[in-house]
């Protein structure tokens, strides 16, 4: 287990990467949409926030997720070690468990006012590729990994199922945000096991209906289990807008203005928790 930990940040930063260059190289190849800002505009601000995110989770938790799931495995800790089952399925379970906890959490940072403020910085980014997968406030991703450690210790997730999980979800961010054309065919197949790009985009529509829908980030299960799916926008892919209604300027695309953002912007009526769509 220890050298499992001990390579953990090599097999995600190298997963991390190969997704990256993939998904970037694929977008020039064959991009959905036509992006509204130059990528120079927008990519290092977005890839500069991923790192602050990274240094400040570094700092305040070293040994992360895995350290979590290998203290409360050393002590017993979780639901999975008061039953008897197989390894596979411990693993599974745990990466589906988990999957459905970040669906549950993002909902609930759709509901409520004070966390949406913080979500707003992913949804307020003009264009929709692959590092908006990545854009999220600090402040957000701190307690994102407080719930996520909270689960992990509820449910005594296996080290190995953590690491799993923890490169499936952000691999599939990537590629659910990712400006990339598929065939319509494809995409209907992927949306049985996987949240599709097509499936994704709908959920940073200009549009509160749309986006309070389609919240899965790995899985699209539970978007129909819950009632949360839509399975198109309803001005088609070429024709939605992408972003928030209110944030429509360039300057959503600067660092220090992401950061600023939850204390200097109302959350506006995007919230579910906020009344009727006007």
């Amino acid at each position: 287990m220890q050298n499992l930990i001990q390579h953990a940040s090599t097999v995600r930063l190298g997963a991390f990467a190969a997704v990256l260059i993939a998904m970037a190289l694929w977008e020039l190849a064959a991009p959905r949409r036509k992006p509204r800002l130059a990528k120079a505009t927008r990519w290092p601000n977005n890839l500069a926030l991923v790192l602050l995110n990274t240094l400040v989770l570094r700092l305040l938790v070293p040994a992360g997720a895995l350290g979590v799931a290998a203290w409360a495995q050393a002590r017993g800790w979780g639901l999975l070690h008061a039953v008897s089952l197989p390894a596979w399925v411990s693993i599974a379970g745990s990466v589906v468990l988990l999957d459905l906890v970040v669906y549950l959490q993002h909902v609930m940072f759709h509901a409520l006012p004070l966390l949406w403020r913080l979500h707003m910085v992913h949804h307020a980014d003009l264009d929709f590729d692959v590092t908006t997968g990545l854009r999220f406030h600090t402040l957000e991703i701190v307690l994102s990994f407080g719930i996520k450690a909270g689960a992990i210790l509820l449910l005594g997730a296996p080290v190995v199922a953590v690491l799993v999980f923890e490169v499936l979800l952000n691999a599939t961010a990537m590629f659910n945000h990712g400006n990339v054309r598929l065939p319509r065919w494809l995409d209907r197949c992927l949306r049985l096991v996987l949240v599709t790009p097509d499936m994704h985009r709908v959920h940073h529509s200009v549009l509160r209906h749309e986006t309070n829908s389609n919240f899965g980030f790995n899985l699209p299960w539970w978007d129909y289990l819950f009632g949360t799916y839509r399975a198109q926008p309803e001005r088609g892919q070429q024709g939605m807008m992408v972003g928030l209604s209110q944030l429509q300027h360039e300057k959503v695309e600067q660092l220090p203005w992401m950061l600023a953002l939850p204390f200097m912007q109302g959350p506006g009526d995007y919230p579910i928790s906020g009344g009727p769509e006007r």
